[in-house]
C-alpha cells in the first residue's frame, strides 16, 4: 500500500476516537477537532518515521495531549489579560445536558488532572499505561487521579468520598 494511502487509512481510523478523547480534555469540540487535526498534520509530515512506530496512534495522541495543554495555557493567559478589560464571551453550549455538565466540570480542572482522568477512565488505560503515555511517574498519576476525582466530584456538585480506592 503506498504511503499516502496508508496515512489516509490511519487518519480515517483514529480521527473520530481521538477527537472524543481530546474533547474530554479540552471541553470544546471545535478545539478538540483542531488539536487532533494539527497532531495528524504533524504525523503526516513525518509519516515515513511515525508509521514505523509500534503504535503510531499513541504518538499522535501524545502530540494532541501536548497541544491541548498548550492551548489551555494560552487560554489562561488570554483570560487573565481579558479580565483586565472586561468579561469573556459566552460559550456555545453542547448538544446534551450531560455532555455540557461533564465538559464544564472537566474544564474547571487543571489540564494535568483532565489528562489522567480521560486516559484512565474514558480510555480505560491502567495507571502504568497512563504514566508511560504522559511520561510521568505512576505515583504522580495516582495522585492526579485522586485529586482529579475529588475536584470533579466537587465541580459536579456530588459528595466527595472520604476514602477512595484506586483502580490501578
Amino acid at each position: 500500500m503506498p504511503e499516502a494511502e496508508e496515512f489516509d487509512a490511519f487518519y480515517a481510523r483514529v480521527f473520530r476516537p481521538l477527537v472524543g478523547e481530546i474533547f474530554l480534555v479540552t471541553g470544546d469540540l471545535h478545539e478538540a477537532q483542531d488539536v487532533v487535526q494539527e497532531a495528524l498534520s504533524r504525523a503526516a509530515a513525518r509519516w515515513a518515521r511515525v508509521n514505523r512506530y509500534e503504535a503510531p496512534d499513541l504518538w499522535v495522541r501524545r502530540v494532541a495531549l501536548n497541544l491541548a495543554a498548550d492551548g489551555a495555557r494560552r487560554r489562561r493567559r488570554w483570560l487573565a489579560a481579558l479580565s483586565r478589560v472586561g468579561p469573556p464571551h459566552a460559550q456555545i453550549p453542547a448538544a446534551s445536558a450531560e455532555a455540557v455538565a461533564l465538559a464544564q466540570a472537566l474544564r474547571t480542572l487543571p489540564v494535568c488532572y483532565r489528562q489522567v482522568l480521560v486516559l484512565h477512565y474514558y480510555m480505560a488505560m491502567r495507571v502504568d499505561e497512563v504514566a508511560a503515555e504522559l511520561a510521568i511517574p505512576t505515583g504522580t498519576v495516582k495522585t492526579r487521579l485522586a485529586r482529579g476525582r475529588r475536584a470533579l466530584a466537587r465541580a459536579l456538585g456530588e459528595p466527595v468520598p472520604v476514602k477512595e480506592v484506586d483502580h490501578a
